[in-house]
């Protein structure tokens, strides 16, 4: 069973609430993907947002081994992990529900990739119905001084400074050699996630959410991300928060980031609504 594997935390709602909202729809099911370093406890408070809603949610954090090893290394360990995270909607029979994803950071956005992969390719899931992903403070390409700060708020106050500069002169000189001097060759073995995103986007929708003030993120990474899914065909919107830091939009701005988001959530179950009634109308009488 996926949930014997791998740490992640599950919460359905209320049947009343659940009915409030979606009026004898199924309700959605939100998966949220945090970024590196992120404690249950913070990605639990961007749950509720989804829970208040009257909707599934599933919370995962890959672990920081290997989101700045693994990949950095070209190892495909988050796939695996993906196949898990999908299971698990098979486990909780919750499989025929429409499937949200809310993205942080190129943690999150990392085990995205392998997840738009799956329900690409494997047959297991194409039955599965994505109705859109919310992606904030990321994707972000070949950004060595952004990943470094991220990889030293991580590593957090507790570590010797003597082991932190080792661990991020080693983490340095890693990503620039293959991810950057090495890339146009390392590529064809290991694709980055902002380019394997990009040249085979999801179809269903996506509202990134950036800061210009981001020291992580470059938030032109994420604006030519935009423009890219849009020049494919892809429902794409942003918004620039402008002055909050990286993945700290929420905190600065409680009330307009929930109500994004909730507003985002309801357009793309309008959206499946509306396809279904279409549907409906092609089919011929009997």
């Amino acid at each position: 069973m996926a949930d014997d594997e791998i740490d992640y935390n599950i919460v359905f709602p209320d049947a009343g609430t659940s009915e409030r909202h979606w009026q004898g729809t199924k309700e959605p099911v939100v998966i949220l993907l945090g970024w590196a370093g992120c404690k249950d406890k913070h990605l639990s408070k961007y749950s509720s947002i989804y829970n208040e809603q009257g909707c599934v949610t599933i919370r995962y954090t890959a672990p920081l081994k290997t989101v700045f090893i693994s990949e950095s290394f070209g190892y495909k360990e988050l796939s695996s992990t993906a196949l898990k995270l999908l299971e698990i909607l098979y486990d909780y029979e919750v499989e025929n529900s429409p499937i949200f994803f809310h993205i942080f950071s190129n943690g999150g956005f990392m085990l995205y990739r392998y997840i738009a992969d799956l329900l690409h390719n494997d047959k297991q899931f194409s039955s599965l119905c994505v109705i859109g992903a919310l992606v904030d403070s990321a994707p972000g390409s070949g950004n060595v001084r952004g990943a470094l700060r991220a990889l030293a708020a991580t590593l957090g106050p507790k570590i010797t400074p003597v082991l932190r500069y080792v661990l991020l002169a080693l983490f340095a000189v890693t990503v620039f050699l293959l991810r950057v001097v090495l890339y146009p060759l390392t590529k064809y073995i290991h694709k980055n996630h902002y380019d394997a995103v990009q040249e085979r986007p999801p179809a269903w929708p996506h509202f990134c959410l950036y800061s210009r003030a981001d020291q992580v993120i470059r938030h032109t990474d994420i604006k030519v991300f935009v423009e890219t899914l849009k020049q494919k065909g892809v429902p794409v919107d942003s918004f620039d928060f402008v002055s909050s830091p990286h993945v700290g939009h929420f905190r600065d701005f409680p009330e307009q980031y929930a109500l994004k988001c909730r507003s985002f959530l309801v357009a793309c179950m309008k959206d499946l609504e509306g396809n279904e009634t279409k549907k409906r109308q092609r089919v011929p009488n009997q």
